[in-house]
């Protein structure tokens, strides 16, 4: 039986919603692989909890995430850095792993890499963001080729290091996800509340439509979720809180449609296919993952980036969507098996090498 050592995000506790997409995928990761018969521990920040997860909490303070921060912002490490900590405790333990796996989006595992002696898998769950992380990824993945895993070609794309990149997609556990073929007159925004999820284009959507618009994430920006709130005093929009995946998907399945509005190049989109398992079309920017997730016309519609008109404009197509599809799409490519096929081959080729 291989063990597997797992190092979680520094920017928060795991299900707290602070790590976003990265936090579903770890848990996922975490249940498929053990029911493989992996033997997987987690190295995460302390007051993290995932039900039957065998984790390792670490004290620290917690980092910035970096998708708030410039391109050119030099790599900063808080005091008593919670994912030094977690990289110390990993350097103590790391004979007795075959395989170290990284979910980390932060300089210092990269850099700290060619010092270890078990081999480390680097699964990155976002685009470019930091010109001083590109550099280093690119320095390491020279060094190490097979050792880089993306969700999405779209996201590989954005690195200079794409052709070497292994394309691992995302899966659910549709077991969790109720299908349902009825639905009210509403849309579901899901996601962290932050500025480059561009939430204030779907309230103006959903305000310009007079389509009801239900909100579930982790509000990780007070300001600027106050702002949208002033900005559109009279849109019919309402906030339902960050839900567990059994309250989420029995509030999302009710819904018409789910707007996906990134600002940025999304790597992934895990909440496209959460929405697509409970029979809900997505209406998405024609950029990053969610493009390679949806099929324009068949589970939903991909619109002219930034585009509020080109979203109003999906929203009235949404009855011409055959629910059925969306969950046939799922089932067929992001099963947590179809999944955990492409992982496992990739970390028995590095356990192998």
């Amino acid at each position: 039986m291989h063990k597997i050592l797992f190092m979680s995000t520094p920017v928060g506790a795991l299900s707290s919603g602070i790590g976003g997409g990265v936090e579903l995928t770890l848990y996922n990761l975490i249940q498929e692989m053990q029911k493989r018969g992996y033997d997987i521990t987690t190295v995460a920040p302390k007051k993290s909890y995932f039900a039957n997860a065998k984790i390792v909490e670490i004290e620290g303070n917690v980092h910035i995430p970096a998708q708030t921060q410039g391109r050119d912002i030099p790599t900063i490490m808080p005091e008593n850095s919670v994912l030094a900590n977690m990289w110390e405790y990993a350097r103590t333990v790391q004979g007795d792993y075959d395989l170290i796996v990284n979910f980390a989006f932060d300089w210092l595992p990269f850099y700290l890499t060619p010092f270890f002696s078990t081999p480390i898998a680097q699964f990155i769950s976002m685009g470019s963001l930091s010109d001083s992380l590109d550099e280093i990824m690119n320095r390491v993945a020279q060094k190490y080729p097979q050792h880089f895993g993306v969700y999405t070609k779209s996201q590989a794309n954005t690195f200079p290091f794409a052709d070497i990149c292994e394309i691992l997609g995302s899966g659910l556990d549709l077991s969790l996800y109720q299908y349902s073929e009825k639905f009210d007159h509403k849309l579901a925004w899901l996601g962290r509340v932050a500025p480059e999820k561009a939430l204030e284009d779907a309230v103006r959507a959903s305000d310009i439509s007079r389509v009801p618009l239900l909100i579930f994430g982790k509000i990780q920006d007070e300001e600027y979720w106050q702002k949208i709130v002033q900005q559109y005093p009279d849109a019919p929009m309402d906030y339902r809180g960050f839900l567990s995946t059994q309250d989420l998907q029995d509030e999302l399945r009710q819904c018409q449609g789910l707007l996906m509005t990134p600002r940025w190049i999304e790597a992934f989109g895990n909440v496209a296919i959460e929405a697509l398992a409970c029979g809900v079309p997505v209406i998405a920017y024609a950029r990053g993952g969610p493009a390679e997730i949806v099929e324009d016309g068949k589970t939903g519609f991909l619109v002219t980036p930034d585009s509020v008109e080109g979203l109003v404009d999906a929203i009235h197509k949404l009855p011409r969507i055959n629910r059925r599809d969306c969950r046939l799409a799922v089932e067929e490519r992001y099963s947590l098996e179809v999944w955990g096929d492409r992982f496992e081959l990739w970390f028995k080729k590095l356990i192998a090498s």
